[in-house]
């Protein structure tokens, strides 16, 4: 009887230590995401013609920001500024798209997404809630392209450690890989969703 409470008390403690980590690992999700604001393309199929335009217009509309964003450094900001840019950001979207052949519509807008846990060369993203540019073509039913476009994480400028520095020196440090290594410190917060899922 006496093994057995032993045994329920340390289920317990171990229980209790998984949800303050949970607690803490979302806290800091929630804080990196505030700093960031991602590109969600989404192609009108999954057809080859429409998953290449898909990066043609990728490259377009991020050709457009960066030189907008180049200044910018506040996230605030950075939505703001494309905000702004919205209508012309459409244009060039439709515009590639009719370069290329394809005359269906496309719409440019700023807003909340939830995203999966995504590994990327030299640094991870957890899973979250994030300020999105999403940038749907036609019917918006095929797959999709997302990255990080304040700081440019995921363009050219993203080579160098020269992006990471528009981050707080201790969310760069969570979300940069070295040596090759998984970047997996935000896996607790899968965890720990699966976990309330389970509780609830």
């Amino acid at each position: 009887m006496r093994q057995i409470k032993i045994i329920e008390i340390s289920l317990l403690f171990a229980l209790c230590a998984a949800l303050c980590t949970g607690l803490w690992a979302q806290a800091r999700q929630r804080r990196l995401s505030s700093e960031l604001v991602r590109l969600h393309v989404v192609a009108n199929s999954d057809s080859d013609t429409d998953q290449s335009v898909k990066l043609q217009v990728r490259d377009a509309v991020l050709a457009e920001l960066a030189p907008k964003l180049a200044d910018v450094s506040d996230p605030a900001r950075a939505e703001d500024v494309i905000r702004g840019e919205l209508p012309a950001l459409q244009r060039t979207a439709r515009q590639t798209l009719q370069e290329s052949g394809k005359f269906y519509p496309a719409g440019a807008a700023l807003r909340f997404e939830r995203f999966p846990r995504r590994d990327y060369p030299g640094f991870s993203l957890p899973a979250g809630d994030y300020v999105t540019l999403r940038v749907t073509l036609g019917a918006g039913a095929g797959h999709n392209w997302w990255c990080v476009i304040f700081p440019p994480l995921c363009t050219a400028a993203a080579t160098d450690e020269s992006a990471f520095a528009q981050l707080p020196e201790s969310d760069a440090g969570l979300i940069r890989c070295t040596d090759g290594e998984p970047c997996i410190r935000f896996r607790v917060v899968e965890l720990y969703s699966r976990l309330r899922q389970a509780l609830s």
